[in-house]
């Protein structure tokens, strides 16, 4: 079992900046995954960004060029740096975890089974 704990979200103009950060405990037993998702209000969860072991990344169409994310293996702590954001970007936003998973650019999220309890992120116009 992974424990994630979210932080960095907070209030922010558009076109501003934020960057959140998951810190992770536990013990993966194979190549893992893990993901920063999405939950508007009345909306969907939808994954954002999800990077695995060997740094392979996936990043959902309506941020690609805005947001990166990445991780630091000797922290256990992942990252998701988020610029140009837009009104539409307001979220709580949730790490995910999970083992024996990679990552294949271009073919979606995976399914996760660890969350962390999240950030809110809100963008006002």
């Amino acid at each position: 079992q992974v424990q994630l704990v979210e932080s960095g979200g907070g209030s922010v103009q558009a076109g501003g900046a934020l960057r959140l950060s998951c810190a992770a405990s536990g013990y993966f037993y194979s190549g893992y995954c893990m993901g920063w998702f999405r939950q508007a209000p009345g909306k969907e969860r939808e994954g954002v960004a999800a990077i695995d072991r060997d740094g392979t990344t996936e990043y959902a169409d309506s941020v690609k060029g805005r947001f990166t994310i990445s991780q630091d293996s000797a922290k256990n702590t992942l990252y998701l740096q988020m610029n140009s954001l837009k009104p539409e970007d307001t979220a709580m936003y949730y790490c995910a975890a999970e083992d024996f998973c990679t990552v294949v650019t271009g073919t979606g999220f995976s399914v996760y089974n660890n969350w962390g309890q999240g950030t809110r992120v809100t963008v006002s116009s």
